[in-house]
């Protein structure tokens, strides 16, 4: 196989929530690798501010855009928009994700709804806007950021739990749909990683040490430990790739 099949020159990414964390450095890994990437969040000079540091440090071009993504119509927006600026999506990262910790006895419906909001029923917005642009290239690669809760629970976890649990249900159908169109759905289990997202627990010891009894490699996720299967999953190399979900916990599920 060769180098050249990892190659994303000529490609143009969308992530959602794009801007921090895991989403900051997936645009990284992917503009590194020579694709053009459009990074959204709900304050456009936050994006903005990550497109133009992307461009400084991939030498490649980026943009930023304002999107709430559950919103339909924005959804639409920020698609044409993407359009208009690059001719053409390629890539589609669903990632944008939100979790609220509670025990299901006092999980409010707000809360509730905000989880499954962005974590389940956005990724099914986006694709919906984005696919037929794909369509007509016959070309694309849908990659949802599910979790290993998905796979497995935790307490306090439902909202988070069902929706990547339904994440990655949505990928199987995605990949089953759009597959005669030369376009693959992957989806991406993360376990725990150093993120802003996990900061609440990282700084409880209890909490801490809780995880570090489940894993096997006995640290945290680096951000950029999933840039290669990222890439991967983004390019020509993994083009007999569907409808899959690969785990990267540093061994919780292994158990």
């Amino acid at each position: 196989m060769s180098c050249s099949m990892f190659s994303l020159e000529g490609k143009t990414a969308l992530i959602t929530g794009g801007t921090q964390g895991l989403g900051l450095e997936f645009a990284r890994a992917l503009g590194r690798a020579g694709a053009e990437v459009v990074v959204t969040s709900r304050d456009l000079h936050k994006a903005e501010e990550a497109a133009a540091a992307l461009t400084k440090e991939t030498g490649k071009r980026a943009a930023g855009i304002a999107l709430n993504v559950l919103e339909y119509a924005q959804i639409e927006r920020a698609v044409s928009e993407v359009i208009e600026k690059f001719g053409h999506i390629d890539i589609l990262i669903n990632n944008a994700g939100v979790n609220v910790r509670k025990p299901i006895l006092e999980y409010d419906e707000a809360s509730w709804e905000l989880v499954q909001g962005t974590n389940l029923k956005a990724p099914f917005l986006c694709a919906k806007a984005v696919v037929p642009h794909m369509i007509k290239r016959k070309f694309g690669r849908i990659i949802n950021i599910a979790s290993m809760l998905g796979t497995v629970a935790l307490a306090e976890r439902s909202a988070y739990c069902s929706s990547k649990g339904g994440l990655i249900q949505l990928t199987k159908v995605m990949a089953l749909e759009w597959a005669e169109h030369n376009i693959t759905a992957n989806a991406v289990c993360p376990g725990p990683f150093a993120t802003e997202l996990n900061q609440i627990v990282m700084n409880n010891p209890e909490a801490n040490q809780f995880f570090m009894n489940h894993l096997a490699i006995k640290r945290w996720g680096k951000p950029d430990e999933l840039s290669g299967l990222l890439v991967y999953l983004a390019s020509d190399a993994s083009s007999f790739m569907t409808g899959s979900s690969i785990v990267i916990d540093g061994g919780w599920t292994a158990e």
